[in-house]
């Protein structure tokens, strides 16, 4: 089995990470699952959620629904401490150069985006809800640039390279903490409307006891008085078992933007 916590995981992050796998994989195997005893720091992310052996990683809310490819369950919502947070939900904060005279999106009409990936949720499809209530049914940008990450496209606006791109709030705080440079020169111009946060995800066909113990587990890990200063490194405040049920209004804001007349970030 293997097992990530890449969605969130600068540099400056990573040892918080390696912390709190380490001591749920104890906890795991106290309970007689064969927890792997590091996380996968060496794959991409989309080629772990598709992993058949998969113990737990996060998954983007979006591709959860959209992507019949995944075969994944839900095992946990996580709650951060960061700005624009609530409770097992988050935003994107819409950056832009903080030099740029424009003041609404409406201006930035046939300038040119920044997206991490396609089925991003945070990157494209909560950006594109946000569009299209300006977009008059209409391409609205001259061209949108796949960057790969949140952090390479702030990079992008920063260098010009972008005018303008949806940022996940978790990882914009995680900049503004450990990289600030990432962000300098860069302000918000507006925030998209709020969506669960990214599940803890295990492969289908892993047991329900597994499933359950998993749950228990990350119980355990947010209560844990040891693992204040790694959950803190990670803005992580609490994790609360759940299903899947809460990530198909992703796919409704994907149909309400194409009943807009806005079917694609564009």
């Amino acid at each position: 089995m293997i097992a990530s916590l890449g969605m969130y995981d600068h540099p400056a992050q990573r040892w918080a990470n390696d912390a709190l796998w380490s001591a749920l994989a104890a906890r795991l195997r106290h309970r007689g699952i064969d927890a792997p005893p590091t996380l996968e720091h060496g794959q991409p992310v989309e080629t772990i959620w598709r992993a058949p052996d998969l113990l737990l990683a996060q998954c983007c809310g979006y591709p959860l629904v959209a992507d019949d490819r995944l075969d994944l369950r839900v095992v946990a919502v996580p709650h951060y401490d960061a700005p624009d947070c609530t409770p097992g939900r988050h935003v994107s904060r819409i950056v832009v150069r903080a030099e740029d005279r424009a003041r609404t999106l409406t201006e930035f009409r046939g300038r040119i985006a920044a997206i991490n990936a396609p089925l991003s949720n945070t990157g494209a499809n909560l950006f594109r809800d946000v569009l299209a209530d300006v977009a008059d049914a209409a391409p609205f940008f001259s061209a949108v640039i796949t960057t790969g990450s949140h952090r390479q496209s702030a990079l992008a606006v920063q260098a010009g390279t972008a005018d303008i791109a949806a940022i996940d709030a978790v990882t914009h705080a995680a900049l503004e903490r450990y990289e600030p440079a990432a962000l300098a020169g860069l302000r918000t111009i507006a925030l998209t409307r709020a969506s669960p946060t990214l599940p803890f995800v295990t492969a289908r066909k892993t047991p329900m006891a597994v499933v359950a113990a998993l749950r228990s587990a990350l119980v355990e890990l947010v209560r844990d008085p040891a693992l204040t200063p790694a959950r803190a490194a990670v803005f992580l405040s609490d994790i609360v078992p759940a299903g899947g049920h809460r990530y198909t209004a992703l796919v409704g804001l994907a149909r309400k933007a194409e009943a807009r007349g806005y079917p694609a970030l564009r």
